[in-house]
């Protein structure tokens, strides 16, 4: 703020290590802020409750969804850290619930570092808030679509070594991003990480959502400050460019007759093993 009025988004220090909220936007819904509703949080305004409630309509058993996708996340951080990973990167973070990310992985790693990205500033403010005292768990406000915004950022280069094993998290959000820009994306933050790291992603998928269905949700969503953009299951295959699944491959995080939510952990091979593979898939 220089001119004393109010800012319709955060208003960032210069070095973007301090924030000051104004007034909170409430003419749009949030899609953090659903998903907050879904899980049953307080952190949601009416905006968000009355989309929430639209989008419930049309597939009852989104919060049983969104319960058992963070029962996912949950899984895959603790397998990761019984691997040996002690470092995160977690990709839309969301409005924190608990139990948070680092706080799963520092019951297995007590010096686990987590890095938070979101680019939704009411997001940033209350992982700041809840994070203020720890400085091997970190905030960073990039948008996750840019990789090298991302992946270059002081703050993540500071906290985060790249020449060890980084767990990547992509929860809930790729369906967020246009499936023709993803596998480009997604490909871009593989290639940054050493052998040996392991990626998790769950999405929503078409599969066995009716038309009518499928356009309902889709019209909520796109008065959201997100489009939802569910995917194929060879879309989600493509996401998993050079990677391996880790058995048992892609699974089921939620299935009903009204939608689908899958999930998978894989990890970036070492290039020899990588090349192996490949020999061996054309012999």
């Amino acid at each position: 703020m220089t001119d004393g009025t109010v800012d319709d988004e955060w208003a960032w220090v210069d070095d973007d290590t301090d924030w000051v909220p104004p007034a909170s936007d409430t003419g749009k819904p949030s899609v953090a802020r659903m998903y907050d509703y879904f899980l049953g949080g307080k952190d949601n305004f009416a905006v968000d409750r009355e989309a929430a409630g639209q989008f419930l309509a049309v597939f009852p058993d989104v919060a049983v969804a969104a319960r058992a996708n963070r029962e996912f996340l949950v899984g895959a951080v603790q397998a990761m850290a019984a691997a040996g990973i002690d470092q995160f990167l977690d990709l839309g973070t969301g409005i924190p619930t608990s139990p948070n990310i680092h706080e799963v992985a520092r019951r297995i790693r007590p010096d686990a570092t987590v890095v938070y990205v979101d680019n939704d500033p009411v997001v940033m403010a209350h992982n700041r808030a809840l994070l203020v005292e720890d400085d091997r768990v970190v905030t960073v406000r990039q948008d996750l679509r840019d990789p090298a915004a991302v992946l270059d950022h002081p703050v993540v280069r500071g906290v985060l070594d790249l020449d060890r094993p980084v767990g990547l998290l992509m929860i809930a959000v790729l369906h967020f991003v246009d499936p023709g820009a993803a596998p480009l994306i997604t490909s871009r933050y593989y290639a940054a990480l050493p052998p040996g790291s392991q990626v998790a992603i769950t999405i929503g998928t078409r599969d066995g959502v009716a038309p009518e269905s499928l356009a309902a949700g889709e019209r909520v969503y796109a008065r959201s400050n997100a489009p939802v953009h569910l995917r194929t299951m060879s879309q989600v295959t493509e996401l998993l460019d050079g990677l391996i699944p880790i058995p048992p491959g892609i699974v089921d995080v939620h299935r009903s007759g009204h939608g689908r939510v899958v999930g998978v952990r894989a990890v970036k091979p070492a290039p020899d093993e990588r090349a192996g593979r490949a020999r061996r898939s054309t012999g």
